[in-house]
């Protein structure tokens, strides 16, 4: 989705369902921030999910040669581009978790 349209979908549920809840978060491991929005929505409680991270350049992947030896991952980000990701979860009463929906198929 393009990011010039993630605050026209912010409005239009701000207008049409119960918002109660509204925030930002940030990890800063991951390098991301999320601003997530919860409300009632036609599948009872949902959330919606924007993504911001950096873009990743590459990975540079370190190991030693011993038995057991340990491996990791560096990832090079770039410092100027972003990649936005959306997510739309519905609360699941069953698992007592949120469970993600395929935003093809609301066509938004």
């Amino acid at each position: 989705m393009h990011p010039d349209k993630w605050p026209e979908i912010k409005e239009k549920i701000k207008s049409s369902f119960e918002v109660f809840d509204e925030h930002f978060e940030k990890d800063e491991e991951r390098q991301e921030e999320i601003e997530i929005i919860e409300f009632n929505g036609p599948f009872g409680k949902m959330r919606m999910e924007w993504i911001t991270r950096p873009k990743v350049l590459g990975k540079k992947t370190s190991y030693s040669q011993r038995i057991g030896g340990d491996i990791g991952v560096d990832y090079i980000y770039s410092e100027d581009e972003v990649t936005h990701t959306f997510k739309i979860l519905k609360w699941d009463l069953v698992q007592n978790d949120w469970e993600e929906i395929n935003a093809d198929s609301l066509g938004l």
